[in-house]
């Protein structure tokens, strides 16, 4: 289906987004993905989660092409190769993917890893970080879709196998929700258009 929908295979975004498997209250005696399950943090409302994290990679403008669950204790550098490895072009970050060490690495296999400074009271560039920010929020919108409109963070699902194959039912469905908005003459991610036509 990627075949069919516009993107740019050249310029992707990656970050990923909370999974809990349990209320915080009930993580030490949950029985979901003991194996796989860790506590980690929610940025977005700062807190701690007990779940995993699903890593994206979206390729402009708004198509997911690869994602990963892992531990929500695992740090987002450390899925970088799952995400980028057999590409080429620039992956855009938020401030945890701000390494020059991997940066460095990566540039070796023709990726180019941009990332906001770690720091942003020490940042050198702020005004470069912002242009990259505004950029990035894109991923933003599409965890916005998944989250509220595929409901992508109820997790029924007791093992791995059953978890990634919601995910991907998801995927899939926000692609073609892509495909049939551009169909339209509407722009990729204004999916309450396809609902309203």
């Amino acid at each position: 289906m990627l075949r069919h929908v516009p993107h740019d295979e050249q310029f992707a975004i990656i970050d990923s987004f909370p999974l809990p498997v349990c209320q915080f209250a009930r993580a030490h005696r949950c029985r979901r993905f003991r194996a796989e399950a860790a506590f980690g943090k929610d940025t977005l409302v700062r807190q701690t989660f007990y779940g995993l994290r699903v890593h994206v990679r979206l390729e402009w403008p708004g198509v997911i092409t690869r994602f990963g669950v892992a531990p929500a204790n695992v740090h987002e550098l450390a899925v970088v190769p799952a995400l980028a490895e057999q590409t080429t072009g620039t992956l855009v970050g938020d401030r945890n993917y701000w390494s020059p060490t991997t940066t460095a690495e990566w540039r070796r296999h023709s990726v180019e890893l941009l990332a906001p400074y770690r720091s942003a009271k020490r940042d050198p560039h702020p005004r470069w970080s912002a242009r990259l920010s505004r950029v990035r929020y894109r991923i933003d919108t599409v965890f916005g879709q998944l989250v509220d409109r595929c409901a992508v963070k109820r997790v029924w699902a007791r093992d791995l196998w059953h978890l990634s194959n919601r995910l991907l039912r998801k995927v899939l469905m926000h692609t073609l929700a892509i495909l049939l908005t551009v169909d339209l003459g509407n722009p990729p991610l204004h999916l309450a258009q396809v609902v309203a036509s």
